[in-house]
């Protein structure tokens, strides 16, 4: 049998990552292998993970030389920031560049930077179109992921650069799901007007993930976009309303109104929701199902996801 090829992942642990790891721990070719990196080995994510066969690293993404001992002897990373751990786009600049800067050394032969787009290139920090937030930035948790594709490149470490898409998940985790306004039904809120917006789940972000890898050398230089399905914010409360068997309105506020929501992050969704309506084909465009369809033969559209996981979704 040939020597397994070993994927450093960073964010095993978490929604991107641990896709990743699942993915190729369950893959029957068995052509890579997981060496997880996590501040937490102990952690349960990072049991099962070894359960499965996984190697366990610790490593901290604001460390350059932790990354740099977990990337050595490996083949290819995938690389991923969490912003919403911190609220802060500097910091996730920084994070990318010190995975940018280990795998250098490291001499990886392919590296995934998750990545998203800078919207400052449509909308400049002079354009009042979008309300500039903490002084640098129009989607902060945007803009420092995809500022940082540069440092890839100018590094010259041999890059695919992964857009990913909005999270049906979310409907979970992220307080998105259904929830019962004044007059008493049930609505999911989004700013997106009647625009269409790209979606998937997030396991199949780790498979198609999978299969650029297995594409290998073919994708290195390239920007590759993912998305199970592109939908409007009414046809994702149709196909709610179908699985959860109850009636789910779409409720399409005003970018203004959603920025003025006051939760955590709440400013920066709004100029992202905005930036994704306003620029709906763009968007749209660099991430194509097809294109993910083709790196993950499984993939799901929003009915499928919700037959495996609308129990799952709370509902206030």
């Amino acid at each position: 049998m040939a020597t397994q090829k070993i994927i450093a992942i960073v964010g095993a642990t978490g929604a991107q990552g641990g896709g990743l790891a699942r993915a190729i721990l369950a893959d029957a070719g068995a052509q890579f292998s997981v060496r997880a990196l996590t501040r937490k080995p102990d952690s349960d994510k990072a049991k099962d993970l070894a359960a499965r066969g996984a190697d366990i690293v610790v490593a901290d993404v604001d460390d350059v030389e932790s990354l740099k001992k977990a990337f050595a002897g490996a083949y290819g990373a995938y690389c991923v920031t969490a912003f919403w751990e911190h609220f802060s786009p500097e910091r996730e600049l920084n994070q990318a560049t010190a995975m940018a800067e280990a795998a250098k050394d490291a001499g990886l032969e392919h590296v995934i930077w998750s990545t998203l787009e800078d919207t400052r290139r449509w909308v400049p920090l002079d354009d009042d179109r979008l309300p500039t937030l903490m002084g640098n930035y129009k989607v902060p948790h945007f803009d420092a992921k995809g500022q940082a594709d540069d440092v890839f490149r100018q590094l010259g470490v041999p890059t695919t650069f992964l857009l990913t898409s909005f999270y049906w998940d979310n409907f979970i985790y992220f307080g998105m799901g259904p929830k019962t306004g004044a007059d008493g039904k049930l609505a999911i809120t989004m700013p997106m007007a009647g625009a269409k917006l790209p979606g998937i789940a997030v396991e199949d972000i780790g498979r198609c993930a999978l299969g650029i890898f297995k594409k290998g050398k073919e994708l290195i230089g390239a920007t590759v976009g993912i998305a199970g399905e592109h939908l409007t914010g009414s046809e994702m409360a149709a196909a709610l309303s179908r699985a959860l068997a109850l009636e789910v309105g779409y409720n399409a506020v005003s970018p203004e109104v959603y920025r003025s929501f006051g939760f955590p992050g709440a400013d920066d969704l709004g100029n992202m929701f905005q930036f994704k309506r306003d620029f709906e084909k763009d968007f749209c465009r660099a991430r194509d199902p097809e294109v993910a369809r083709d790196l993950n033969p499984a993939l799901q559209d929003f009915d499928a996801w919700l037959a495996s996981n609308a129990n799952r979704i709370p509902i206030d």
